[in-house]
């Protein structure tokens, strides 16, 4: 299968968020990823490239990409760039860290009063 080589609308940075920008890059793509958006074997654009269009530091975009490649999210060609992974295991492994932070919530929220009704009502799409 040809790699599909990523649009100029992949991520976009909001400068009023409080995160910092290579997180806010780190976040579109690994959201893209994971998501589907994005397949494996899809060519990310290069970090030159990227900081140019968003107008920031290229520093900022190495480290991004570094952390998605860390991840297992993305791996790098030596002189081709880096591509999307197969990110299953990337999937698993923060659907665990995301479960993992969610229990401690729902502990968290137990020990302040929320019944376990009030939260099953929230995760059913209604408000307490």
């Amino acid at each position: 299968m040809p790699r599909r080589r990523i649009g100029d609308d992949v991520i976009q940075v909001n400068y009023q968020d409080s995160r910092p920008i290579y997180q806010q890059v780190h976040d579109g793509f690994r959201r893209q990823i994971l998501g589907g958006v994005l397949r494996p074997g899809d060519q990310l654009p290069s970090v030159r490239e990227l900081s140019t269009r968003l107008a920031v530091n290229p520093n900022t975009v190495q480290r991004a990409y570094r952390e998605l490649e860390q991840e297992g999210c993305v791996y790098s060609v030596r002189g081709k760039g880096s591509f999307v992974a197969d990110a299953s295991d990337a999937a698993r492994a923060h659907q665990a860290e995301l479960l993992g932070r969610f229990d401690s919530l729902v502990q968290e929220l137990q020990a302040l009063g929320v019944t376990p009704e009030q939260l099953r009502q929230r995760l059913e799409g209604g408000t307490t």
